[in-house]
């Protein structure tokens, strides 16, 4: 179930950037479904273009001959891909199943490149910070951080589980 929810997420991420969503997808006669205009979508999809540039540029790797060298060295730039997808749709998403499932990618991705990193006996990265749990607010615009709007504060676990 969680397999296909992503499988779902990442495909609209993947029709989004390519800019082809048919205007019957964009159905505002459901109760709760709003449209968003295009001038407050454009940050998102925007950021999301590219995130999908940096991914399919990273992913071009010239062959080693080492075949387990060349699979991590495509499949690690995919999975960042997912995570800066995922996070993008944390700045600017209000679904809240959708919100969790963006988490749960940045988590699980951030893990299986951990994971194939060790496999090759390579070092680690410094930990990223974890997705953020905020929403967004429904009166705030839709604009990414920048110096005149810094992103909210990160969550801190000092002290969790006292």
């Amino acid at each position: 179930m969680i397999v296909q929810r992503k499988a779902a997420l990442v495909g609209l991420a993947w029709i989004l950037a390519a800019g082809s969503v048919p205007a019957a997808a964009h159905d505002t006669e459901h109760p709760g479904h709003e449209a968003m205009p295009a001038a407050a979508e454009a940050p998102f999809l925007q950021e999301n273009d590219t995130a999908m540039s940096k991914m399919m540029s990273a992913m071009a790797v010239r062959p080693t001959g080492n075949v387990d060298r060349d699979f991590t060295e495509m499949m690690i730039p995919h999975h960042q891909g997912a995570i800066d997808m995922a996070q993008t749709y944390l700045r600017y998403g209000r679904n809240e199943q959708l919100r969790r499932i963006a988490q749960e990618i940045i988590v699980e991705q951030q893990q299986e490149i951990a994971a194939m990193r060790l496999a090759l006996g390579d070092p680690l990265p410094s930990p990223a910070a974890a997705p953020t749990q905020a929403r967004p607010s429904a009166d705030l615009p839709l604009n990414p951080p920048s110096a005149d709007n810094p992103p909210p504060p990160a969550m801190s676990m000092t002290g969790a589980g006292k």
